[in-house]
C-alpha cells in the first residue's frame, strides 16, 4: 500500500478542522496508509530539523513561491511516484512559513496558491487534493 506523510507544524485546535482532516483521511485510507506528523512550532531552523528527520521518500514543500498545478497534474505526480513504489511526504509550515533549508531539501515545491491560508486549513486542503488525486487516477467521477 502506498505510504504518505504529512508533515505540519502545529496542532489543530479547532474541531471542525479536525473533523474534515479525519474524513478525508478515513476516505485515503482505501489508496494509501496516511500518517500525519505534528511538529512543534518553534523557531524556524528548530522546526527545519524536525521536519527534516519527519520526512520521507519523495518531499513536497507547501510554500507560496512553489509551482502551481491542477488537481489533474498533482494526480500526474502523484500517480508517477506511486508507480515507482516511492514513499511521499507533504509539509505544512506554521504562520511563519518554512524555513529556506527545509525548501531547499525538497523534491518540489508545491503553491496551491498566491494567498495566504491558515496552516490548519491548509491540512484539510492538502488532504482532499491527495484525496481528489487518487479518485482522478482511479477514474471516478468524484472530481466532475
Amino acid at each position: 500500500m502506498q505510504k504518505i506523510n504529512v508533515v505540519c507544524v502545529g496542532k489543530i485546535k479547532e474541531e471542525f478542522y479536525r473533523s474534515a482532516v479525519s474524513e478525508y483521511l478515513k476516505r485515503l485510507s482505501r489508496f494509501a496508509k496516511v500518517e500525519v506528523k505534528e511538529i512543534a512550532e518553534d523557531d524556524l531552523e528548530s522546526e527545519a530539523k524536525d521536519i527534516l528527520r519527519a520526512a520521507r521518500g519523495y518531499i513536497f514543500a507547501l510554500c507560496v513561491e512553489g509551482k502551481k498545478l491542477t488537481s489533474e497534474g498533482l494526480a500526474r505526480q502523484i500517480k508517477t511516484l506511486c508507480d515507482m513504489g516511492e514513499e511521499m511526504t507533504f509539509i505544512i509550515g506554521s504562520s511563519c512559513g518554512l524555513s529556506d533549508t527545509v525548501k531547499q531539501e525538497a523534491d518540489f515545491k508545491l503553491s496551491f496558491s498566491d494567498m495566504t491560508f491558515p496552516h490548519q486549513l491548509m491540512r484539510v486542503i492538502l488532504c482532499e487534493q491527495v484525496y481528489r488525486a487518487f479518485m482522478i487516477n482511479s477514474g471516478s467521477t468524484y472530481h466532475k
